[in-house]
């Protein structure tokens, strides 16, 4: 029998070293039990939180007759009920005055005495091994200790199960936040991290529903991402009062993760919405950005088990990605005001100036011309060397004109204003040094400072075309028929061109990149220059300066 016995042991033990899966070892476990003892029934049985027992494995002469999964409320005289009880074994020599379900089970089965020894994992009782034997046979005193032998090997399995999983669990988890992390680093638009972190969330955790939602300054929480069933629950872009029983109220008020494990008694537009469509328990964390509270990260469940005491710690590690991505969004779009607000304030500088050049200081050179003439005009024919000294006045006076009117050209073209960016680029065609092929499609006036802007571009290209890049042709496409405005600038040159040498070229991705755009320039030596820039309309000014 002492055999037999370690014989059972060490392949229960092989099994448990080979990590095999715990519902094969229980099954095991069961038969070599019942084989051993020679018992009507032996089982392993769960404790669940609900104060029940779940049946996972049976062996034994009456094995069959009880079902795997099957549950039992635990209560009365029995050894499943006293195990859980006092987390000892336990012993019943006779089921002949039961009166609860589990005991009446067992006399209806011809069960005569019982003995169960607790299953300790790692300090806390997981569950029950019980063997029963008929009313002929009793069960030998030192059937406790015998079953206390197998009892560890099951806790050690179960406890290599639980590690491996919680590892493979953490595992996930990691992944699933570096993912979320490399968005955040590139910069993904918000909405997009928004989506990724309530996929990523549903995914991972044990539920069926996960959503974003952003706080209004009303007190109003907007759904900006929705997962599973959530997307019919709280779709994106749907609003509901920070009022009531719920999970959306209470972060509100306090500004901390909350947990509804009932939703029973839920309240408010939100709570009775959940409760119609199911959900049981549900967690929110806050999502904090910069002190302030912008909003919450909820997960919720269907399911009759409540969701894991953990949950609210493995929210917080999304909700605190969440909230750089929304600071490095805010940051961005503070940064590209302010820079558009500089570009705008030096573009109506720029206005200014031609037009006070324009108005005044040209006026005032023209004046002086036409004096000038008239005055060559009344010159006596004798005093001939008077009126070459005015000719050459007057020439002077023309060519400081024309400088001046190149400058005021510089400062701010005057037929960008009045003619739009496709005047305003042929003009800079025809006074190129290098020839120049256009194709602009416009069908309509854009916003002032994407005109502005293309114009530089193109102002700039021109200039280190024809003083660095020796090239003998330029080509110019600009396309503006849908949203978006695509330029591109190619030259046949040596290249070589390079965004970090060129303060122009730098003003001018400054320049674009304020206005929501993107540059890029492709210069590889010996094959020219490409700059190539987009920038988006939505959201552009649509005033256009316009010539006194």
């Amino acid at each position: 029998m002492l055999a037999d016995e370690h014989a059972a042991l060490r392949r229960v033990a092989t099994l448990v070293a080979r990590g095999v899966p715990p519902e094969d070892l229980f099954a095991a476990v069961t038969e070599e039990v019942g084989r051993l003892l020679s018992v009507e029934y032996a089982g392993l049985s769960r404790y669940e939180p609900d104060g029940s027992a779940t049946i996972v494995a049976g062996s034994g002469r009456k094995g069959d007759r009880v079902p795997l999964g099957r549950r039992w409320i635990l209560g009365g005289n029995n050894v499943t009920t006293r195990v859980f009880e006092t987390g000892r074994p336990a012993r019943i020599d006779g089921y002949a005055d039961a009166s609860e379900s589990l005991s009446v089970a067992a006399r209806g089965e011809g069960v005569g005495s019982g003995v169960g020894a607790p299953v300790i994992v790692e300090g806390r009782l997981w569950g029950v091994m019980a063997t029963f034997a008929s009313r002929e046979q009793s069960l030998p005193a030192d059937t406790e200790a015998r079953l206390a032998q197998f009892t560890e090997l099951v806790a050690m399995a179960i406890a290599n199960a639980e590690s491996r999983t919680e590892l493979a669990r953490l595992a996930e988890e990691q992944a699933a936040l570096r993912r979320v992390a490399t968005l955040v680093a590139r910069g993904t638009p918000p909405e997009q991290v928004f989506a990724a972190v309530t996929e990523e969330i549903g995914q991972l955790l044990p539920v069926d529903s996960a959503g974003m939602g952003r706080y209004e300054p009303d007190g109003a929480l907007v759904f900006v991402a929705s997962w599973g069933r959530a997307v019919n629950i709280v779709p994106v872009g749907s609003r509901w009062s920070a009022e009531g029983k719920n999970v959306g109220a209470a972060v509100f008020e306090t500004g901390r993760p909350v947990r509804i494990d009932d939703y029973a008694d839920a309240s408010g537009l939100a709570g009775v919405n959940a409760r119609e469509h199911g959900i049981r328990s549900s967690v929110g964390s806050p999502i904090v950005v910069e002190g302030r509270l912008w909003g919450l990260v909820g997960a919720a469940s269907s399911r009759e088990q409540p969701l894991p005491a953990d949950t609210e710690a493995r929210l917080a590690s999304f909700t605190e990605l969440v909230a750089t991505a929304i600071a490095n969004a805010e940051g961005r779009a503070a940064l590209a005001a302010s820079r558009a607000r500089v570009v705008a304030a030096a573009d109506e500088t720029r206005r200014r100036i031609e037009r006070d050049l324009h108005d005044g200081t040209q006026q005032r050179l023209v004046s002086l011309g036409l004096e000038l003439r008239a005055a060559r005009a009344a010159v006596p024919p004798q005093l001939g060397e008077l009126e070459r000294q005015l000719a050459h006045v007057n020439e002077d006076l023309t060519s400081v004109f024309e400088e001046l009117r190149e400058i005021s050209h510089g400062i701010h073209p005057a037929i960008l204003s009045r003619g739009g960016v496709d005047a305003a680029l042929r003009a800079l065609g025809r006074r190129s040094a290098v020839p120049v092929e256009l194709n602009v499609h416009a069908e309509r006036r854009l916003p002032e400072p994407v005109e502005v802007a293309a114009y530089y571009v193109v102002s700039e290209a021109l200039t280190n075309a024809a003083k660095h890049a020796q090239a003998s042709r330029v080509h110019v496409e600009l396309d503006a028929r849908d949203t978006t405005v695509r330029l591109a600038v190619r030259d046949d040159g040596v290249g070589g061109a390079d965004l970090r040498h060129g303060s122009g070229l730098v003003g001018l991705r400054d320049r674009i990149e304020a206005l929501g755009g993107t540059l890029e320039l492709t210069s590889p030596v010996g094959n020219g220059t490409e700059l190539l820039i987009e920038i988006p309309l939505e959201g552009q000014s649509r005033g256009a300066s316009r010539a006194p």
